[in-house]
């Protein structure tokens, strides 16, 4: 089920036109995209495929597969990005995010104090001048999306 004002939603409900960044991986539960207006390269938010939003609330289905994507993903950042380590968050409570979605964020080696832990959601919603560019997330997009395919996660049909 689709929910109008909810992103996630309606990113769903245009999926076969989705940019690689709004689609960098997916199976018939969960989709993956790179963060919005992030200042950091390889900010990836995995989502349910359906609208939810309460962890509990998953299916047996989703939960099933859950840790390989974040397992997944964590080590396909590794391999593209260089991280030394992976923050893997959930809220899902901002207006319009209620959606259950897992931030899975690399955490660079050269990664100032004040942005470690909690203080990275700082470089969410950065000035346009120090977001991530569209072009940038589709680039990293088809590398995780290659990387991820090598280790059995996502669909192997044609994504967009």
């Amino acid at each position: 089920m689709s929910i109008p004002d909810c992103y996630a939603c309606s990113k769903e409900t245009q999926f076969d036109e989705l940019p690689p960044r709004e689609c960098v991986a997916f199976d018939r539960h969960w989709r993956v995209a790179h963060a919005l207006n992030t200042a950091v390269p390889g900010w990836l938010v995995l989502l349910p495929r359906r609208h939810v939003t309460a962890v509990h609330d998953l299916t047996d289905a989703e939960v099933a597969t859950l840790g390989a994507w974040q397992v997944g993903l964590s080590r396909a950042l590794r391999s593209v990005t260089g991280c030394v380590k992976t923050y893997v968050v959930q809220f899902a409570e901002a207006e319009g995010f209620a959606h259950v979605h897992f931030h899975i964020v690399p955490r660079m080696a050269d990664l100032a104090a004040e942005h470690r832990g909690p203080g990275v959601f700082e470089l969410l919603r950065r000035p346009e001048q120090e977001q991530v560019t569209a072009a940038q997330a589709d680039q990293l997009a088809r590398a995780l999306r290659a990387r991820l395919r090598e280790h059995g996660l996502g669909a192997s049909a044609a994504t967009p």
